[in-house]
């Protein structure tokens, strides 16, 4: 069949052709952009799924950088912290040089006071100067802030809170165990000892610390055998207490790994004398009425010793670790420390019970590690005040009333100061401190190692498969590329001649005409 007017072939030909060259536009677009979903008529699916993944990309990217900008801020900290540390460790030496009195003229111990106040000046200038980007990290600014602290709670700490945007959490307290001390009550019967003709009693009594062996004639007053043994308290750990016609042996702190031993030497023929009593497992200010040891025995000359008790507490649900009257918890949305009262309205140390022990209204160090800016994502910190009035808190009896003190006291003047002051409280104070710094110090390693340092190593795995998975989708395979590039090609160089082949057809019908 010949016709002229319409020429069929060709447009078979021309329509072919155009998708060969539309095939051959797009192998040329995905191997110059590299990309096989270059618009969402590509794939639509395709470019859903590689634009969530290359958000992903971004966020994990961006969360990597904030990582570790958060390991940048607590090495700049802990940079401070540790010149903190070197000086208290120059503290430490100035005092215990003049402790040794008979040895220093007067000249030395001020050239040395003066050097303790260039130190304390040097602490609290590296305190207030330790900055990124201007903020003060080591002067309290980092430091959390807390409301409505019960009187049962002492000392506490706030190391971590998540808290929710403009909010603020509360910390319950839940006591299970109470905590307690190790003891005996001596019970002599009188208000002094009776001894036979020229006897003495001797005892020794042990503590955590350490022994001393004491010796006391007839007649001597229990108030008077109350103050020997508490002159030693520095050296045994042990306190004494007269209780009606006895003494009460207390160890000098809570806990399971305090104790009181009681070692009967020579009883002196005690007179009117029951011995040594047991406290109530769970109560140290009542005596066991059963059970008394007499002086004269086998079991007392043997020594008798009782060990404290560790309070048992949860916190905000969480089973607390606990140490004598502390109790810490340490989880990712709280980390906290709490020192129970020993005594006190409502539940405490040594009473069963809940306690509504503080809320928490803000502060901290808030680093966003991962990429979901959500409250699981985020991290908290605290970073306390290390100025000198603010580290080394100790109870330093002063004018016989126990009194707050802190590093800011061994200064010129100051109840601590080398020159006149109480050289043991200053060491007790000096001691504390660099225990307070360098508590601080490894919570911010840890922080720096475990949290930062885990973090971005399991964000870079993250981002390299997230990557991994957009290229897959979106990314141009260049070896099928290439393929399909030289089979568009030689299409379209195909199509292309039997395109002349067909236009030029329709001149054979000429030959019909003569």
């Amino acid at each position: 069949m010949s016709r002229i007017n319409t020429n069929v072939q060709s447009l078979i030909a021309q329509r072919v052709l155009g998708q060969n060259n539309q095939a051959l536009s797009v192998s040329l677009e995905r191997l110059s952009t590299g990309l096989r979903i270059n618009r969402g008529a590509d794939d639509p699916a395709g470019l859903i799924a590689s634009e969530n993944l290359r958000s992903e990309k971004v966020a994990i990217g961006q969360a990597i950088n904030n990582s570790e900008r958060a390991a940048q801020v607590v090495a700049i900290a802990e940079g401070g912290l540790t010149e903190i540390a070197g000086l208290l460790n120059e503290l430490e030496g100035l005092v215990t040089a003049t402790a040794n009195d008979a040895g220093l003229s007067s000249e030395e111990k001020a050239a040395n006071q003066l050097q303790v106040d260039s130190i304390l000046q040097t602490i609290d200038r590296v305190a207030s100067a330790t900055s990124f980007q201007g903020n003060r990290l080591l002067n309290g600014n980092l430091d959390y802030t807390a409301s409505n602290v019960s009187n049962n709670v002492g000392d506490y700490q706030i190391n971590g809170a998540k808290l929710q945007y403009g909010g603020s959490l509360d910390v319950d307290v839940v006591i299970t165990q109470s905590a307690q001390v190790g003891g005996f009550f001596l019970s002599f019967g009188g208000t002094s000892i009776d001894l036979g003709t020229g006897s003495s009693f001797v005892f020794e009594i042990s503590g955590v610390i350490g022994n001393r062996e004491l010796s006391f004639a007839s007649g001597t007053a229990l108030a008077d055998i109350v103050d020997a043994i508490n002159t030693f308290t520095e050296v045994t750990g042990v306190e004494a207490s007269v209780s009606a016609t006895g003494i009460r042996l207390e160890s000098s702190e809570f806990g399971s790994d305090q104790f009181v031993s009681v070692k009967i030497i020579d009883d002196g023929n005690v007179n009117g004398a029951d011995g040594i009593y047991n406290y109530v497992s769970d109560d140290t200010n009542t005596s066991l009425t059963s059970g008394v040891t007499a002086f004269n025995t086998q079991a007392a000359a043997n020594g008798l010793t009782d060990a404290g008790q560790d309070v048992g507490a949860t916190i905000n649900g969480i089973t607390a670790t606990s140490r004598g009257a502390k109790a810490s918890i340490n989880t990712d949305f709280l980390s906290v420390d709490l020192t129970l009262e020993a005594t006190g309205s409502g539940a405490h140390a040594q009473s069963l019970g809940s306690v509504s022990a503080l809320t928490i209204t803000g502060g901290g160090a808030d680093f966003q590690l991962a990429s979901n800016v959500d409250i699981a994502g985020k991290v908290s910190l605290g970073i306390g005040n290390v100025a000198a009035r603010t580290i080394g808190r100790s109870l330093h009896d002063l004018s016989s009333v126990s009194t707050e003190v802190f590093l800011a006291d061994l200064a010129n003047g100051a109840d601590l100061n080398l020159e006149t002051g109480d050289l043991v409280g200053a060491q007790k104070v000096v001691s504390q401190a660099i225990k307070d710094v360098s508590s601080l110090r490894g919570r911010l390693g840890a922080f720096q190692k475990n949290t930062v340092g885990a973090t971005i190593r399991s964000l870079g795995v993250s981002l390299e498969n997230t990557t991994a998975a957009e290229s897959a989708i979106r990314d141009s395979d260049f070896a099928s590329e290439t393929s399909e590039l030289t089979r568009a090609q030689i299409l379209v160089s195909s199509t292309t001649n039997v395109l002349a082949i067909a236009n030029s057809q329709p001149q054979n019908v000429l030959s019909l005409l003569g």
